[in-house]
């Protein structure tokens, strides 16, 4: 099955470790947009004084729910692209010590690298 590439499996990982570290960071995201950015009716206004100040705490609500929405799709996707790398990454693993074990055991080659 060898073609004569190889694969960086240190490079693998370390796209696998940003992504980790991503998705913590959507979650810290998620976490604010949900708790600590909701601004109260009154902030607009009184609405006695202020008719559009319900319109606006209206808009606000809206939008708020719109910007979770995106970051939980952002979230899904990067999930969903960590997990597919890091299958990847362990396929081309599982290759490489199936390549030398029909060799005979280890030929001294870096694991870092993998014959696919």
């Amino acid at each position: 099955m060898s073609n004569g590439m190889r694969v960086d499996l240190s490079a693998l990982d370390e796209v696998i470790r940003k992504l980790w570290t991503l998705l913590d960071d959507m979650d810290k995201a998620g976490t604010t947009s949900k708790y600590d950015t909701e601004i109260p009716m009154d902030a607009f206004g009184q609405s006695c004084w202020f008719v559009e100040a319900r319109d606006l705490h209206g808009a606000h609500g809206d939008m708020k729910v719109k910007i979770e929405n995106i970051i939980k799709k952002l979230h899904e996707l990067i999930d969903d692209f960590s997990t597919k790398t890091s299958k990847v990454r362990d396929k081309y693993n599982n290759e490489e010590h199936e390549i030398k074990m029909s060799v005979g055991g280890d030929s001294g080659g870096s694991t870092k690298d993998q014959m696919v």
